[in-house]
């Protein structure tokens, strides 16, 4: 509760002072935070504005207020009002904040203007680095199972379960929220302590995975055949693709910056993509001696996804601060709405793939040609 309290101070310095300023040839800007989002909305970019600001401000304050909320009542040994579903609420909010991936998007963009113009950061910048380590802090304290024992107690396991034995093969299944081993019955598809809808296995898990992959995979083609942005200085504009931008980075000398903007805009969709459509077609080929490593890919892949959101946060912080007119300015390109729509597009198809599936294994070969040779006992 104290982590969660302090990050919401932090917040709330973050969005009520200047976030960072520029100043070239007596001619300067400076923004808060909000405005990395409302100045999209004026290049009609009203989508990518939305995301912009539901990632780094709406949904991390949702989540503290609501841990505040559930803590209170853990303290007075008295849940609040709705604890279970605003409890419930908090895991599914988790991947969608990304106050730490906007940190790293500012400091490429502040690197990208350092050499063209004065930067100066304002108590805003600093307030919300603070705020991120605290919200990142705030996440980890959280003990679920702790937190569910205190809300809802802990039932039994469904009677008759056996341990070293297949949940599926005894109907039962570990909740995905709150963790606790339920029955699964006609009408009762529900955990009985979070109330979380369950699954024996999500449907037409891969049927949702490839759909989304391939839309994933149609808005990529966009998102680094068109600009980005576009950068007018002097009068003249010069477009800039995804590719174009990590270029124009080893170009002057940046190559940590560049990257890390190639591995999170370039190496990270691809390959997310790639490691989808790769668990999907071996999913029927899978065998106990690799599912393991299938399993640690598909965790690696769904935690690294939420890191390109690095390139959009780079052109909203751009072009919110960049604006001078014809002196110097930046506009955001079609591109940022595209590139996005892959972040959210292989997010998403993580989030339907049913990593149960590499587990529902048939017998290992070994097993049947034994099986196969064996005799028959008679009696």
């Amino acid at each position: 509760m104290a982590l969660a309290l302090a990050s919401l101070v932090a917040l709330i310095v973050a969005v009520s002072f200047p976030f960072v300023s520029f100043s070239v040839s007596g001619v300067g800007n400076r923004i808060d935070l909000s405005q990395t989002a409302t100045t999209l909305i004026a290049f009609h970019q009203p989508i990518v504005a939305i995301a912009v600001m539901m990632t780094i401000v709406v949904l991390p304050a949702v989540y503290l207020v609501s841990v505040v909320w559930l803590q209170f009542g853990l303290l007075q040994s008295r849940p609040m009002p709705f604890s279970r579903d605003i409890a419930r609420s908090l895991a599914h909010l988790t991947p969608w904040m990304m106050a730490d991936v906007f940190i790293i998007g500012a400091l490429v963009s502040l690197i990208k203007v350092a050499g063209m113009a004065q930067i100066e950061l304002g108590i805003s910048f600093w307030a919300f680095c603070l705020f991120a380590i605290l919200l990142l802090m705030t996440v980890q304290s959280i003990d679920a199972d702790w937190m569910w024992f205190s809300l809802e107690g802990e039932p039994l396991a469904p009677e008759g379960t056996l341990t070293g034995t297949t949940a599926a093969s005894q109907h039962v299944t570990g909740c995905p929220t709150c963790g606790l081993i339920n029955r699964i019955q006609y009408g009762k598809e529900r955990c009985v302590r979070c109330h979380e809808k369950l699954h024996k296995r999500l449907p037409h898990s891969l049927q949702r995975t490839w759909a989304l992959l391939f839309a994933a995979s149609i808005m990529y083609i966009p998102a680094n055949l068109y600009p980005i942005m576009t950068t007018t200085s002097l009068g003249s504009s010069a477009p800039s693709t995804i590719v174009g931008g990590v270029v124009q980075l080893i170009q002057m000398g940046s190559w940590p910056v560049a990257a890390v903007i190639f591995i999170a805009s370039v190496i990270v969709p691809v390959g997310k993509l790639v490691a989808l459509a790769w668990l999907c077609l071996m999913i029927k080929r899978s065998n106990e001696l690799n599912a393991q490593s299938r399993t640690r890919l598909y965790r690696l892949t769904e935690f690294i996804g939420r890191w390109s959101m690095v390139d959009v946060f780079v052109v909203a912080i751009l072009v919110a601060l960049i604006r001078a007119g014809s002196l110097m300015s930046i506009t955001p390109g079609p591109a940022a709405l595209a590139f996005g729509a892959v972040v959210v597009l292989t997010m998403l198809a993580a989030m339907t793939f049913d990593p149960r599936l590499i587990w529902d294994t048939h017998t290992p070969r070994p097993l049947r040609r034994k099986a196969a040779t064996k005799e028959p006992v008679d009696g």
